[in-house]
């Protein structure tokens, strides 16, 4: 295997491991505080509202949010660290 096949190898099991990653945190925000830790979460008041409605309607769209910017920022870094970045 070439050194061009290798570093392709590589960028790729990175992304991987950042997708991983971000979806994780993304489904245990939205299904895990939306739905599992609702009644744990309903204890505690946001703006008025209870937190588990907050996360089950707003929270997991900010943190999607969120995490769409973190996926670019780190997709940043590892393009220009195996020179595939946009020039």
């Amino acid at each position: 295997m070439d050194e061009e096949q290798k570093n392709l190898n590589s960028y790729w099991r990175t992304n991987l491991k950042y997708l991983f990653a971000l979806l994780v945190i993304w489904f245990s925000v939205s299904y895990g505080f939306g739905i599992l830790l609702v009644d744990e979460l309903n204890t505690i008041k946001l703006g008025g509202f209870k937190l588990g409605f907050w996360f089950a309607q707003q929270g997991s769209i900010f943190t999607f949010v969120i995490l769409i910017f973190i996926y670019v920022y780190l997709m940043n870094k590892l393009d220009k660290k195996y020179d595939v970045d946009e020039k």
